[in-house]
Parts: C-alpha cells; structure tokens; sequence
C-alpha cells in the first residue's frame, strides 16, 4: 500500500517538473519556402513538392506530425500539400522538409490550368497556408503557417 502511494506521489511530481519546465517553450519557426519542385503538371492535376524551412529554437527535440497546407499559385488554387510521416526536429536545429502536393484539377478552371501549363503566370506567387502539427510527449501545439514568396516553377 505503501509503496503504490509513493509511486503515484513520484509521477505527480515528476509530471508537475515536466510540465513546468515547458511554460517557456518557444514556436517552432518556419524560415521560408526553399523550392516549389514540380514533377509532373498535366490538364488531369498536378505533382509537386514544396521545401519548406523549419527551425527549433528550443534546446529539446520535437516531432512534426503529419500536417498539410493549402497551395495557391499565382491566384490559382493547387491542392494541398501533405507531410507525409511524422518526422522529428532536434533540438536548436534548422532543416528543410519536404510537403508533397498531389491534386488534380477537377474543381479548378480550366483556363487557370491552361495558364499554368503554359508558364503564363505572371505574378509568380507561391501561397502557402495551414497549420504544422507539432508535439512531444503530452504536448501539442499547432503553429499557423501563412507565407507568400515569389518562385518559378522548377
């Protein structure tokens, strides 16, 4: 009897420690859009891939879950593109990782495809918009991702 008490007592406090230790936890921290890969863009959908920067200022590891983001270039909406496996960001690291787009272009006009298709596009904005599910052990957060950079079509 003795010892369930003291145990349930050393996972309180151990829980509590945890928990307090992460009151200063700071966001994960998207460093910008490093490539917009296009492998294969027909009038059926497209197959891209974006890198998108990520950086972890904190001193402890964390891991990306699968999250997604919503893809418009240059005013057209693309898809979205999806992370995805959970991958795990050390701590004080900055890497790139890479969001998979693959949609087709059923609900998009068909004049924007043709424009897109034939490199027509004249702004050259790349919008990405949506939420990077991140965590570590009893801790979630979803961090809002809204970035607009100019790129071409690679």
């Amino acid at each position: 009897m003795f010892l369930r008490n003291y145990f349930s007592l050393a996972v309180f406090v151990t829980a509590v420690l945890f928990l307090n230790s992460c009151n200063n936890l700071k966001d994960l921290q998207c460093t910008g859009l490093n490539g917009f890969k296009v492998h294969k863009i027909t009038t059926e959908g497209i197959d891209a891939e974006i890198l998108l920067g990520i950086k972890n200022p904190n001193p402890y590891g964390f891991s990306i879950y699968k999250s997604e983001f919503d893809i418009t270039y240059s005013g057209v909406y693309v898809g979205k593109a999806k992370l995805i496996k959970t991958v795990k960001i050390k701590g004080n690291e900055e890497k790139t990782y890479s969001f998979i787009l693959r949609n087709d272009f059923k609900d998009v006009n068909l004049l924007d495809v043709m424009k897109l298709l034939s490199g027509a596009t004249f702004k050259n904005l790349l919008e990405v918009k949506g939420e990077l599910k991140v965590g570590k052990v009893f801790i979630k957060k979803r961090i809002p991702i809204d970035m607009k950079e100019k790129v071409g079509l690679n």
